[in-house]
């Protein structure tokens, strides 16, 4: 993928005045395509079932032998032989094989999911059987009717799951089906939270001069959500100067605490953001300088000297989640090995302006067809975000109804 000058990969020089973000910004798309492409998949390892839930499979998973392994009863009954009434004989029952044969007009009382004796034609279900003894009478069967047959799921070696797949509850259960009691999965990306700003408080209301925290509460569950592991969360203040680049400078060893540092706020060019000043000071790599969107536009990518990923989310907190979507969302999908989720496209119907040369985020809620518009968007309130079923990201060129593509947060 080629990407615009903005996305340079030149690292930056170490002195002098870092360059100021574009005033266009990177197109939201790009900039999520970029996210994704920029880091190579962490290394794999082999965890037992039990630890694999929510993890990324590194290798498909083939059935080694056919499913169901054998012929099985899809019903409580008689596994039965011919035309009836039947003479019953046996008794087959989950999980103990009845090792005799069917003869025309003999029965076995057999239970759902035991093994279907050789001979059986098809299996009577109890409901519509009448038992005198051991005698059973009842409407003749179809041949194979109530029997699942050996292999009618997957014949043996089928591939069943491919690498790059999120590993659900069913996934786990499809493992153990094909014998499985160890995966070899991608972990969860360890993330590293550092929250800026002097402003801010963790209790209570906000007042003098001061304002409640919403980004840290927000990001450590989005974080998991997305499949990442947050291993820390920090509160970084903006003086005295310095304290932020310290943060950023710990060196790379195998034990570090996260493959992913997030930094909110402090990513503009005001007086109080020392970011960028701190990733041209240590030559970081730029992948992407501010997105064009909004809210987000001041957003960044960039590869620290050691290999971890910073990224950089405005300091709103509307603002920084629709960046947090733009931006680490695709960066832990790749760094898990996934594929990036396609952008399922709706009709969008609101009584809002597109932004020129800008892609707006805004939350949407279903509405018949439709998704509609949500009041509570402004870039510093979560309102409609919170109760919002997904991000509508409409184009520079978008009109009222128009499809536009979402980003499911439900």
């Amino acid at each position: 993928m080629t990407f615009t000058a903005h996305l340079s990969e030149d690292a930056p020089r170490r002195t002098g005045t870092p360059p100021r973000p574009p005033a266009e910004g990177v197109p939201w798309l790009e900039a999520r395509n970029a996210a994704h492409a920029a880091p190579d998949p962490l290394p794999a390892r082999r965890v037992d079932l039990e630890s694999a839930a929510g993890l990324t499979l590194a290798e498909p998973i083939d059935t080694p032998v056919a499913l169901p392994a054998f012929d099985t009863a899809a019903m409580d009954g008689f596994a039965v032989a011919g035309d009836g009434p039947w003479q019953v004989v046996g008794r087959a029952s989950a999980g103990e094989v009845w090792s005799g044969h069917l003869a025309a007009g003999d029965a076995v009382v057999i239970s759902t999911g035991a093994q279907v004796p050789r001979g059986a034609d098809a299996v009577l279900p109890v409901e519509q059987a009448h038992r005198d003894g051991d005698r059973v009478s009842g409407r003749p069967q179809p041949s194979r009717t109530h029997i699942r047959r050996r292999g009618e799921d997957a014949p043996a070696g089928r591939r069943l799951a491919e690498a790059g797949v999120r590993i659900g509850p069913a996934l786990l259960g499809l493992a153990a089906t094909c014998g499985r009691d160890a995966l070899t999965v991608r972990p969860r990306p360890r993330v590293l939270l550092l929250v800026t700003g002097d402003e801010l408080r963790n209790h209570g209301v906000s007042g003098g001069g001061q304002v409640r925290d919403a980004i840290g509460p927000t990001l450590g569950p989005l974080v998991h959500e997305l499949g990442g592991e947050v291993t820390g969360r920090r509160y970084v203040p903006d003086r005295p100067v310095g304290l932020l680049a310290k943060e950023l400078g710990t060196s790379a060893d195998p034990g570090r605490e996260a493959d992913v540092v997030i930094v909110s706020g402090s990513t503009s060019v005001g007086e109080t953001d020392q970011l960028r000043q701190a990733l041209h000071s240590c030559a970081a790599r730029w992948i992407v300088d501010t997105v064009a969107c909004r809210p987000g536009h001041p957003q960044i990518l960039a590869r620290l000297p050691d290999g971890r990923w910073l990224v950089g989310l405005p300091g709103n907190p509307f603002a920084a989640l629709a960046s947090a979507y733009t931006l680490v969302a695709p960066l832990l999908a790749g760094l898990a090995g996934r594929s990036l989720p396609g952008l399922p496209l709706a009709a969008v119907t609101g009584d809002v302006r597109p932004a020129r040369g800008l892609t707006r985020l805004l939350p949407v809620t279903w509405d018949g067809a439709c998704a509609r518009i949500m009041s509570g968007h402004r870039a510093a309130f979560l309102h409609g975000a919170a109760l919002a079923d997904a991000l509508a990201a409409l184009p520079p060129d978008w009109t009222p109804g128009a499809p536009a593509p979402l980003v499911l947060l439900r």
